[in-house]
Parts: C-alpha cells; sequence; structure tokens
C-alpha cells in the first residue's frame, strides 16, 4: 500500500558542519523535492563549495547524423538533425538575498507527471569571474533526464566547475525511442556535447564565453550513462554485441567494437577522469578482456553489490577487473541496488502505483536500503575527491582516496582533541561510525 504523496519529502534540513545553511535556507528547506541537501552526517567534500551557481538551458544541434532509432534492416539508413536540450550548471555572481530558482515541470519517470524541483541554483545569473573551469559532461540512464544527476550539477558547480547534463534524444521519459539508439549514440553525444560547449565557451556573447576550460574535462555516466562512459574511456566492444537482440540493424552497433577505426577516433584527450556509476552492458556480454584493455583512466566505478540492472559480480565489478591497464577505483555500497548514488530523491509526486508503468516510479528514483540522500553526499565526496586529484591536480584530494578497502576495518582513534593517533586508519571525511556500508578498491596499472 503507497501512502499520500503529501505525508513525504518534509525534511529538516540541520546546520551542517562545513556548508551550513545559505540565504534562510532554514525555512525552504521544509519543501518538498530539494536535490540539494547535505545530512549532518556527510563526508566532508560532500559540502558545498563557496561560489553561488547559476544555471541555464541550452539547445544545440548535431547536424547530419543517422536516425538509428527509425533504423531498418536492409533499407537506407535516414539521416537527420539530432538534438539535445542541456542543463548547464555553472559558478555564479549572485547579489545576497536573491532566492534560488525552483525547477519546475520536470517530467518524472512515468512519462506523465511533472514536478517542481529545489536546489541553489539562480536561472541565468550572471557568472562569477572563476573561469576558465574545468568541464564536467552527465550523461543519465535508460530512460532519464538532464535532472536526474541534478544534485551532482549543483554540487560541482559550486565547486568550480561547468557542468552540462544531457538530455539524450530516444533516451528519455517524454522520448523514449528504441533501445539500439541508445547503445550507439550514448557516447557520440557525450563526444558531441564536449565538442558544444567547447564551441560556445569560444563564441563571443555567448553565457558560456571564457568560462570553460574544456581541455580539463571529466564525463559521469549513470546506467547507460555508464555504458557510453566504458566506451568512451577506451572500451571497445565485443564483436558479438553488433549482433545482439538489443543492437540496431545492419551492423551499426559495429563503430564501437574494440579495434574499429571509429572507436578509435572517439578517443578525445580533453578527458582527464571517467566516472561510470552503475554501467550496463558487461553482464549481459557486451565486452570482454580484450576490449577493456583499452580502457585509459583514470575511471571510478561506482556500484551496488545487489544490482540487478547491471550485474555486480560479473557486472561492474568484472568491468573494474579487466580495465587492467587504467588507473582506477571502485567504490562500492553494500546492499545496494541499480539505483545507488546517481539519481537524485523521488520527488513526492512519484509516490504513487502508476498503471502506465506497473510500479511505482518512486522505484526508479530510490533504494530499499539506503537513504538517497546519503548516497547523494558519499557520491558528491568521492566526485569532489577523484575529480579535484585528476582533472585538476590536486594532491591534497590523494589522502581523501588512499583509504583502507573496506570502511568497516577502519580504525577510529584519535586524542581528546581530535588528532590523529598512529592507528588511526578511518576514512578520511568520514565522521566516526559514518563509514558503514562502503568498500573503496583501488588498482593502478603495472608500469609498462
Amino acid at each position: 500500500m503507497h501512502a499520500h504523496p503529501a505525508f513525504y519529502g518534509f525534511v529538516e534540513l540541520r546546520p551542517a558542519r562545513r556548508g551550513g545553511l545559505v540565504n534562510g535556507e532554514r525555512g525552504a528547506a521544509m519543501t518538498t523535492n530539494r536535490i540539494d541537501l547535505i545530512r549532518p552526517d556527510a563526508p566532508d567534500l560532500a559540502a558545498r563549495g563557496p561560489h553561488r551557481v547559476g544555471v541555464t538551458t541550452l539547445s544545440a544541434v548535431n547536424p547530419g547524423q543517422p536516425d538509428i532509432a527509425r533504423a531498418v534492416a536492409g533499407r537506407p539508413l535516414p539521416v537527420y538533425d539530432r538534438p539535445f536540450t542541456l542543463e548547464v550548471w555553472y559558478p555564479a555572481e549572485v547579489a545576497p538575498g536573491t532566492p534560488p530558482t525552483p525547477y519546475e515541470n520536470v517530467l518524472l519517470r512515468d512519462g506523465e507527471t511533472r514536478a517542481t524541483l529545489h536546489g541553489q541554483a539562480v536561472r541565468d545569473a550572471a557568472p562569477a569571474p572563476a573561469g576558465p573551469c574545468p568541464l564536467v559532461i552527465l550523461s543519465h540512464g535508460y530512460p532519464g533526464n538532464r535532472f536526474l544527476l541534478g544534485h551532482l550539477g549543483e554540487n560541482l558547480a559550486s565547486k568550480g566547475y561547468v557542468v552540462a547534463s544531457i538530455d539524450h534524444a530516444d533516451s528519455t521519459y517524454a522520448d523514449q525511442g528504441a533501445f539500439g539508439s541508445t547503445l550507439v549514440n550514448r557516447p557520440l553525444d557525450q563526444k558531441f556535447v564536449l565538442d558544444e560547449i567547447d564551441r560556445l565557451s569560444r563564441t563571443p556573447g555567448n553565457l558560456l564565453a571564457g568560462l570553460v576550460d574544456a581541455s580539463r574535462a571529466a564525463l559521469v555516466g549513470y546506467s547507460m550513462g555508464g555504458y557510453g562512459v566504458v566506451i568512451s574511456a577506451g572500451g571497445g566492444l565485443a564483436p558479438a554485441a553488433v549482433t545482439f537482440d538489443w543492437a540496431p540493424p545492419d551492423g551499426l552497433l559495429a563503430r564501437h567494437v574494440a579495434g574499429s577505426a571509429e572507436h578509435r577516433a572517439l578517443a578525445d584527450p580533453r578527458f582527464k577522469a571517467f566516472v561510470a556509476i552503475a554501467p550496463w552492458g558487461m553482464e549481459k556480454g557486451f565486452w570482454e578482456a580484450e576490449g577493456l584493455a583499452g580502457v585509459r583512466g583514470p575511471i571510478l566505478f561506482v556500484a551496488g553489490d545487489a544490482d540487478d540492472i547491471s550485474g555486480y559480480a560479473g557486472g561492474v565489478r568484472k568491468l573494474f577487473d579487466l580495465s587492467t591497464k587504467a588507473d582506477r577505483a571502485l567504490l562500492t555500497f553494500e546492499n545496494a541496488n541499480h539505483n545507488a548514488a546517481a539519481p537524485i530523491p523521488a520527488p513526492a509526486e512519484s509516490w504513487f502505483m502508476s498503471e502506465n508503468l506497473g510500479f511505482s516510479p518512486f522505484d526508479h528514483y530510490a533504494d530499499p536500503v539506503w537513504d538517497t540522500v546519503r548516497m547523494n553526499n558519499v557520491a558528491q565526496h568521492f566526485l569532489t575527491a577523484f575529480l579535484g586529484l585528476h582533472v585538476r591536480g590536486d594532491e591534497a584530494m590523494q589522502p581523501y582516496l588512499d583509504l583502507c578497502e573496506r570502511a568497516a576495518d577502519g580504525i577510529w582513534s584519535t586524542e581528546v582533541d581530535g588528532t590523529p593517533r598512529p592507528d588511526h586508519s578511518y576514512w578520511k571525511g568520514f565522521q566516526n561510525r559514518t563509514a558503514a556500508g562502503l568498500r573503496l578498491s583501488r588498482t593502478k596499472p603495472p608500469a609498462e
């Protein structure tokens, strides 16, 4: 039985140890559908950064692209101008007391219900003189939309990144087309958006002009977005993937097979780091060892070890293990399922049974074991450390990644004043007892 949505979403946001409340958030904290919550027990680097955040919506078109969703075996491949809607967060100059702008009419998983989300960003605010800022590209799952990872968009922008989140055509709640289109287009979309933001940053008069340094970029993807990340990072597909039932007709997926000229050309040195959250496909046979040997990191995999969509032992963990030539890490949420870390908290309007879906849209956002805000905060912490180290070259982030593998094995041992004793090995940035249920595996490639 599902209770009425009115009973949910009223969460009191207490002042965090770091980051705190800004612009009278205490009152706003009682609003439903917040994507910006920082729990009092959040790890250190989850806190918002020093910048206020602006947000803008951009449209773009990649002309003359193969229309994979409408491909028919044995017939000429149609061509069209592939459309994009991007939500872009950035450091902004905001006058004191200016309230954040709600995200209105955001479509939910059922493709029918709309909700208003609340965060920290101010619509079309003037960019702060913080540039040129590194670029982070966010890529949602199938289906999804550009708001699904919105908590990361705002959080990273407050720390001096420009963050561009993609609505992938044929793969959104409003436009869920043939799956073969996602298989082919996901890494191509990711590369196009990198090129497009780079172009806009060089276009006089554009909001992003001079604000973005696209030569220092990171790619973050969830589920099918993570599939695209692995391909973009150099993980060419197995030849057999071209013939799978999911694949488009006439061998159109062959361009992403390991060793193909098209896949080699996809590599882009502007990407300095990759994050693949619950990447789909390994358990279904889309990769094999030879292709994954092409992955070049640094790459951070994130997964729940109870993931029944992408798989864990034969899925994400195997991707991590077989990416043998990459500087790589795997953050595991014990007992979490496919929704580990990436989606925003389930909007109040999703707490109902959908006859259209046959399940509650809530299930698309939430995890049965882990609190979503908790997972979001952990993701914000580790992405801040990982991107800070590998995109910005900030060596101060290294200790946040040099951890004992199982957080439960860490020892909390400090003096009365909080100074760590020699045997202190608890995860850096976490308060005592708050890293439970997490593991971080790290492996560097052998010296050549």
